[in-house]
C-alpha cells in the first residue's frame, strides 16, 4: 500500500508527548508518512526536527470553552480538506471531529484514550462540563471498532460501560543508554546533597505536590527537584516562599525527553503523589513512574493500583501511607537511609527496565495497524 498517509490529532502542543510521538515511529515504521497535528501556546518550546511534518495551529484561544470549540472547529475543517488512509485521535477533546471525518470520508480512525478524562479533577467537579464530554464519549465511543488506552483498570471501566475492547497499551519508554548522560556539575545540580524528584507534564492539583514542598520542611540536607508544568507550578513557588524551603527546592519548567532523562538519571528518588480522590487518578499509570524505571532510581509512590502492582512486582520502591507532609518526609528519609533496601532497589530496577520497555510494548500497536489495514481494504474490496 505505496504512499499512504496517517494523522495523529492531539490537543497539546506535541514537544513533550511522548506517547504520540512514538505512536508517530510506529506508523512510520510501518510504511505510513505521518502527519502531527496540535496547537501552538505562547510559551511553548520550539519543536525540535521530527521524521513527520508536524502542523500546530495557533489559536484565539488558549484554555476555556472558546478554546476547546476553535480547536475542535479548526481540526475538523482542516482534516475535511486532508487526503489520508488513517486517523489517530489522541483523548476525548481530539474524538468529535475525527469521528466526524471517519463517517464522512469513510476513513479508518484509532481512538487512544491517555485517561479516564471524564473523571479527572478539573471536570468532574464541573457537571455542564463534564456532562458535555460525557455526552460526546457516549454517543461515539460504543460505536468505535479501535480503540487503545494506558493500563487494563481504564480498559476495563470502558469495558463495563461501553462494551467496547480498549487495548492496553503503556506509555513506557524505549530502552536507555545511560553512558552519555552529563554529570550533576553539568547540569547546574549539587554533588554533595541527594536529590528526590516529582517530574511530569501535568503537575496540578491533587497530585500530592504541595504537601511534598511543605514536606521539605522536614527534610535537611536533600534538594527537591520539581521538573514540568501544571495549574499547581506557580502555587508550589509560593508555598516554598511561604514555608521557607525555597533554598531546597530547585522548580524546572518542561524538557525535551532527552533532557528530561538526564535529570532523571541524576536523581536518587523519584516521587509518584497522586491523591485517590477520583476515578482517574485512581487508575492512574503516570508516565513518570517508567522515566524513574529507566533513568534507575527506586521510587516512592502512593499505592494506587496500577502503580503499586509494577513497584511491588519488581520491588522497586516504596509506598507513603498519607499525605501528611511530615509523613510524607519521613518515607522520603527511610527510603534514602536503609541501605540494604536502597540497593535492592537500584539491583531490580535492571530487570524492570528490561522487560517493561516501548520495544515490548509497540507490539500491540502494531498489530491494530494491521488489523486496520486488513480490514479497509477488505471493505474496499467488497463495494
Amino acid at each position: 500500500m505505496p504512499g499512504k498517509k496517517a494523522i495523529i490529532s492531539v490537543i497539546n502542543d506535541l514537544v513533550t508527548d511522548q506517547r504520540v510521538e512514538k505512536s508517530a515511529q510506529v506508523l512510520m515504521d510501518m510504511g505510513y508518512e505521518v502527519l502531527m497535528v496540535g496547537r501552538q501556546k505562547s510559551d511553548s518550546l520550539r519543536m525540535p526536527d521530527r521524521r513527520y511534518t508536524v502542523n500546530r495551529m495557533r489559536l484565539l484561544w488558549e484554555k476555556g470553552p472558546f478554546f476547546y470549540a476553535e480547536y475542535n472547529l479548526r481540526l475538523f475543517f482542516f482534516l475535511l480538506f486532508q487526503k489520508c488512509d488513517l486517523l489517530f485521535s489522541n483523548d476525548l477533546d481530539t474524538l468529535l471531529p475525527n469521528y466526524l471525518i471517519h463517517k464522512l470520508k469513510r476513513i479508518p480512525v484509532i481512538y487512544d484514550s491517555h485517561e479516564y478524562f471524564t473523571e479527572t479533577p478539573e471536570v468532574i467537579h464541573r457537571p455542564f462540563v463534564r456532562n458535555f464530554w460525557k455526552r460526546i464519549e457516549k454517543s461515539i465511543v460504543p460505536k468505535l471498532k479501535y480503540c487503545i488506552t494506558v493500563n487494563p483498570s481504564i480498559a476495563e471501566l470502558f469495558k463495563k460501560e461501553y462494551s467496547v475492547d480498549f487495548k492496553v497499551i503503556r506509555n513506557i519508554p524505549g530502552r536507555k543508554i545511560k553512558d552519555s548522560v552529563p554529570s550533576r556539575k553539568e547540569l547546574g545540580l549539587p554533588e554533595d546533597q541527594k536529590i528526590i524528584l516529582l517530574q511530569g507534564a501535568g503537575i496540578n492539583i491533587q497530585r500530592g505536590a504541595e504537601e511534598l514542598v511543605e514536606a521539605m520542611k522536614y527534610l535537611d540536607g536533600l534538594l527537591l527537584l520539581i521538573i514540568g508544568s501544571g495549574d499547581v507550578f506557580p502555587v508550589l513557588k509560593e508555598l516554598a516562599a511561604e514555608f521557607k524551603v525555597d533554598q531546597k527546592i530547585m522548580f524546572i519548567p518542561k524538557q525535551l525527553p532527552d533532557k528530561l532523562f538526564f535529570y532523571t538519571s541524576a536523581a536518587d528518588l523519584g516521587l509518584t503523589l497522586d491523591k485517590d480522590t477520583n476515578i482517574n487518578y485512581h487508575f492512574s499509570l503516570p508516565n513518570k513512574l517508567f522515566d524513574y524505571i529507566h533513568a534507575g532510581i527506586p521510587i516512592l509512590a502512593s499505592p494506587l493500583p496500577e502503580i503499586k502492582a509494577i513497584i511491588e512486582k519488581y520491588e522497586i520502591g516504596g509506598f507513603i501511607d498519607s499525605h501528611q507532609p511530615e509523613h510524607i518526609a519521613s518515607k522520603i528519609q527511610q527510603a534514602l537511609n536503609d541501605e540494604i533496601t536502597y540497593a535492592r532497589w537500584k539491583e531490580n530496577l535492571k530487570l524492570a527496565a528490561a522487560e517493561l520497555n516501548w520495544e515490548n510494548e509497540r507490539k500491540v500497536l502494531c498489530k491494530i495497524i494491521e488489523e486496520v489495514e486488513k480490514s479497509h481494504q477488505t471493505n474496499k474490496m467488497s463495494k
